[in-house]
């Protein structure tokens, strides 16, 4: 037998004894549960009660601090005074389409010509590590929206068909947050095939709610850059280094 109470007449005739009854049996079967619950069970039990949990070591803690309470900073120096045109953060992919280009030789040497006589003369500018063209603003995607949003691109770009393009004409450029001053090369042939190429790009950004290239964008691969707006000591020499160029 599990539980054990009296059945007598008088008990049964005071007021309450069958709620005192049930309340008895219902605490009895608590126990005798309580004594069948197996040790690891029980165990588990106490592990999830919180206020049974040891602390994370601050170690820990540190190493994942939250947004609201701890800024992500970063040093410039580290990058050339090169300074974020928007917020990082977690979760968010800084994202440009844009055709690659690969240097040859010929070319590498010309820009090493360029560089050495903007900088006897003007600021020391330093070489870009890749060169392209870009066919659209920096955005920003959410993780989750790269896969789709690539898809989006190469469903609308695979129409396209192979063009020539070339540059020849150099200019100086500066960033919507006059950070950084740019020396470029112009685009001379293929403008118009790079316009259609933007229009399919803008789509894919308009589905997507992102901002659409520039109305009137000017095509140029960069050469090298400079920090600060250093756009009219740069334009002042660019007379000098298109003669250079044309020899």
């Amino acid at each position: 037998m599990l539980v054990g109470y009296s059945s007598s007449s008088e008990e049964d005739g005071e007021p309450g004894s069958e709620a005192r009854s049930r309340n008895s049996r219902r605490s009895v079967e608590e126990d005798e549960g309580s004594r069948d619950l197996p040790a690891k069970k029980k165990a588990r039990t106490e592990e999830l009660d919180p206020k049974t949990r040891l602390p994370l070591p601050g170690c820990l803690l540190s190493m994942f601090p939250d947004d609201d309470d701890e800024t992500l900073t970063e040093d410039s120096s580290l990058h050339g005074g090169r300074i974020r045109s928007f917020k990082h953060e977690r979760g968010n992919w800084a994202t440009y389409v844009y055709l690659p280009y690969h240097p040859e030789e010929e070319f590498e040497e010309l820009l090493e010509e360029l560089l050495s006589t903007l900088g006897a003369h003007g600021p020391i500018l330093t070489q870009q590590e890749e060169f392209h063209l870009s066919l659209s603003q920096t955005v920003v995607l959410r993780h989750h929206w790269i896969q789709p949003f690539t898809q989006s691109l190469q469903s609308g770009l695979s129409q396209c068909r192979r063009f020539a393009c070339s540059a020849a004409t150099l200019k100086v450029y500066c960033n919507a947050e006059r950070t950084r001053t740019f020396l470029g090369m112009e685009v001379s042939t293929g403008h118009a095939q790079l316009l259609d190429l933007v229009r399919v790009i803008d789509k894919t950004m308009t589905e997507f709610q992102l901002d659409t290239f520039y109305k009137e964008p000017s095509f140029h691969v960069s050469l090298a850059w400079c920090v600060g707006d250093q756009t009219e000591k740069m334009k002042e020499l660019l007379q000098e280094l298109q003669v250079l160029r044309c020899c």
